[in-house]
Order: structure tokens, then sequence, then C-alpha cells
């Protein structure tokens, strides 16, 4: 599928540095948000869905409601599936970003997360092996606190270069075996090259564009859920 072509006021706005209002930046905070309402005990005791990312995760553009963690959390209460998505995902994140910020997702005590970094990484041109390298040290501290991990794939646009694309692409697929981590391939897959489904940046989904990748990524983790019918 292929991704539309980056100008610079585009990539400002994917990596969420460049978007104003009368002079004032505007970006994301990176406090938690806990979407949806369940029912039931305490919260304290309603296992935890972390959604763990840049701005894709956050929901930069779209209401809170329309977020994918939003969306996700209606999907599993609509299933009766007592899960409480957390949102952490912050605007302009890399994955050298991502990994200082475990510890204190791991505070959250999450029994799933939902990995979707390195677009930012990517679309900056920094060094694949730096990518990787801080990949893998997430997915190890998840895995340490005994965390499941689902990795989201990402893609870059073919203007990159192929070998960096490529290689890029690669990043995902190896970690995704090496640890044996449940994979979406591309976390944008179905959404992205779609006018209609994202916003005018040509990147960030729109509310509906995130209603089908919420759909996608419940399809990845329902079979890491506890039915709690």
């Amino acid at each position: 599928m292929r991704v539309p072509g980056i100008t610079s006021t585009v990539l400002a706005l994917f990596l969420g540095a460049a978007v104003t209002t009368a002079g004032v930046a505007i970006v994301h905070s990176p406090a938690i948000a806990e979407p949806g309402s369940p029912s039931g005990p305490a919260s304290t005791e309603i296992p935890r869905i972390v959604a763990f990312g840049d701005s894709l995760t956050a929901g930069l553009g779209v209401a809170a409601e329309e977020s994918y963690p939003a969306q996700l959390q209606r999907r599993l209460d609509g299933a009766g599936l007592r899960y409480r998505v957390i949102n952490a995902g912050v605007s302009g994140d890399t994955t050298a970003g991502g990994l200082r910020r475990v510890a204190w997702v791991l505070k959250s005590k999450p029994r799933i997360v939902i990995l979707e970094l390195g677009g930012n990484d990517g679309l900056r041109g920094l060094s694949l092996k730096e990518t990787k390298t801080n990949l893998e040290q997430i997915i190890r501290q998840f895995r340490n606190a005994s965390v499941t991990v689902v990795l989201a794939g990402m893609k870059l646009p073919p203007n990159y270069g192929t070998d960096y694309t490529t290689g890029f692409e690669s990043i995902y697929l190896s970690l995704a075996k090496q640890y044996h981590l449940p994979l979406i391939p591309f976390f944008l897959d179905g959404v992205a090259g779609s006018v209609s489904l994202n916003q005018a940046d040509g990147i960030h989904p729109t509310g509906e564009g995130y209603r089908i990748i919420a759909e996608g990524i419940f399809k990845a983790v329902r079979p890491l859920l506890e039915d709690t019918k």
C-alpha cells in the first residue's frame, strides 16, 4: 500500500512539532488518559492494556473519544471483555523517548502493551540500528516485568529509498520473530493512502480511520484476552 508523499509541513505535523495557533505550540500532553468506563469492581482490579506510542496513538487532530485507544475500549466493552485501555501516546515521540518512558508506563501495571513506535525515527532518517536497539530494549523491559507486548509495525514512504524503507520495515518482522511477539504488520493497514480516512496532512487518520485501526488491533489482541463475559 502506497503511503502519501511527505512535505516539510506534513513531516513537522507527524513529528508533533509544528502545529501552532496564534504562535502557541500545540502538542499532546504526555499525561496518561484512561478512556472508557467499565462497570464492576474498582478499576485497579481490571486488567490493563496500555497503548504505547506516538501521535498515531495519542490521536493527534481528533477528539479524544475518536483516538484508537478510546475506540478499542468501546470495542472491548461491546464484546463484554472487561479490560481498561490506557492511552500512553505522546506526539513526536521516538523510540529513544519511548525507552525513557517505560518505567513510567510500568507504574500503571499493564498486562498487555501495544507498542507503536518508530515512525518518527524513520521520518527523521535516524539510524536503523539505533531504532532497532531502542525497540529491543523496550520489549525486554516489558517482558522482564511479565508484560505481553503486541508489536505494531510501520512503513515509510518510498521517497526514503529502497534500502532504508526495506530495512526499516524488517526491524519489526525481525523483533517479532526473535521475541515471539504478536505482530500487526502495518499499523495503518487499510487506512494509509486514503484521502477520506486521513486528515489534511495525509498521515494522521480521521476518526473513521482510527475505527478501522482499532478493529484491526482488537483482532490482534483478542486471542490474548481472558473471556470475561
